[in-house]
């Protein structure tokens, strides 16, 4: 039953991804990037939403053994530096010609910022930890084998991604955030209801559960506030806010999502918890799935299941188009056209190239999928390496300052690097700093020596 429940999920991803086909060209470069940049409120609160939590795998996994610490450091600073974002760039972004975050770059600072951009921008966006985590999820319900797993999910991805371009995705994301509220919404009533209601569960808890940093050190908890910065360089935010219809619809999706992703997240929370207090000797990372099949009624775990591959679905939906247009469009096409650094709003050839980069994405991250650890490392490590290099010249470049920023951008992510690879040999980090802080340091640092220097 679960499984043809599961199938049938697809098939339903793959016709809503078909269907309402735009009446332009599908070589509209306009229209299968951003949506004919006429993205509604309720669509971009609802695409919002839906991608940012694509790693719910990972959540059960941190939340079952740190309780509260997952909402201090996936929670509370992403919500003040989505808001931060609402009111200082993402209007800003609206009203700019450009169509993704590395247009940025080109821009401001020419043809080899704009490609070490994309590079990062290509990293980051990798949908291979969602994969993972989807992957997971299907094996367990359908006992399909794992690899099998992976060509199911992504060829059913690609296939609509291939036809509509982001409106697919949009249209896609709309069912499941609906899914995904509904399934978890439905766990948590059956959990509490398992307990008869009773808080008394909780109080078995061991009680670094309750508290905010879950008994990490500081240092490590504000790092992670730091990566939160992660916000200003996320090139879903960014695609989003140039898809809207207008600043003002920008602006407003982006701090409606935060209220939506304060709910989800007290519905992730408190089902995390009463894993861990009905639950014992498991794998943290199956905490949901284990809960579900202890306290859901037969019909209410078939849709908790496919609620819960809706979180993880629709990220990886939005992260293989982010890949394939900062592969085929802005590495690619980039390379191939002498004109991009000037023409970046009037670009139709440049779908063909975000077609082949939607299969090497896809290919890329089915590779790297098997040999992935946990989905919390490697936001933390990607976070520290990469964000630093970023954050500063993507700020600076809504000012009229036009420095040299390849240093800037290169040197962090070497730092941050070599101090990871110190931790691997020697056992700690030089000076006991957590590896985003020499990163930032040192693009900061780059940047007061250009700036004094100019």
């Amino acid at each position: 039953m679960l499984s043809f429940i599961l199938f049938s999920y697809f098939i339903v991803l793959i016709i809503l991804g078909f269907t309402k086909r735009e009446a332009s060209k599908s070589t509209d470069a306009n229209s299968y990037l951003l949506a004919g940049r006429k993205l509604s409120l309720p669509g971009f609160v609802i695409t919002l939403v839906s991608t940012w939590y694509g790693g719910i795998i990972g959540i059960g996994e941190n939340t079952y053994l740190y309780g509260l610490q997952t909402w201090t450091i996936f929670g509370l600073p992403y919500y003040l530096f989505a808001i931060f974002f609402a009111f200082s760039v993402a209007g800003k972004i609206n009203k700019l010609s450009t169509v993704s975050l590395s247009d940025q770059f080109y821009k401001h600072y020419g043809k080899v910022p704009g490609v070490i951009a994309a590079v990062y921008i290509f990293i980051l966006s990798s949908p291979a930890p969602y994969l993972l985590s989807a992957g997971i999820i299907v094996n367990h319900v359908t006992g399909l084998n794992y690899e099998l797993s992976l060509m199911l999910i992504a060829i059913t991805c690609v296939s609509y991604i291939w036809s509509g371009g982001l409106k697919a995705v949009i249209r896609t994301d709309i069912f499941q955030f609906s899914l995904m509220f509904s399934g978890f919404a439905l766990l948590l009533f059956y959990s509490a209801q398992f307990s008869n209601f009773s808080v008394e569960i909780f109080k078995s808890l061991p009680s670094n559960l309750f508290h905010p940093t879950g008994g990490a050190s500081i240092q490590y908890i504000a790092a992670w506030f730091f990566i939160a910065l992660w916000t200003f360089v996320d090139p879903g935010f960014y695609q989003r806010c140039a898809a809207a219809k207008s600043p003002r619809t920008a602006r407003h999706g982006i701090l409606l999502s935060v209220c939506f992703w304060l709910i989800f997240d007290m519905l992730t929370l408190f089902s995390g918890l009463y894993a861990r207090a009905l639950l014992s000797d498991i794998e943290p990372s199956l905490s949901y799935l284990k809960l579900a099949e202890l306290v859901l009624p037969q019909f209410a775990i078939g849709i908790f299941f496919i609620g819960m591959l809706s979180v993880i679905m629709s990220t990886i939906d939005s992260l293989t188009f982010i890949g394939a247009t900062t592969f085929g469009r802005d590495i690619m096409w980039r390379i191939q056209n002498s004109q991009g650094t000037k023409n970046i709003s009037v670009q139709d050839t440049a779908v063909p190239f975000v077609r082949k980069g939607l299969l090497v994405t896809v290919l890329i991250s089915l590779m790297i999928a098997l040999s992935i650890p946990s989905v919390v490392q490697i936001w933390y490590i990607l976070g520290s390496i990469i964000v630093p290099g970023l954050l500063l010249p993507f700020l600076m470049s809504f000012s009229k300052a036009k420095l040299d920023v390849i240093t800037m951008m290169v040197a962090p992510l070497i730092v941050s690097i070599l101090w990871i690879i110190n931790k691997n040999i020697f056992g700690v980090y030089p000076l006991g700093l957590e590896p985003f802080y020499p990163g930032i340091i040192t693009s900061v640092s780059i940047f007061i020596f250009k700036w004094l220097k100019k």
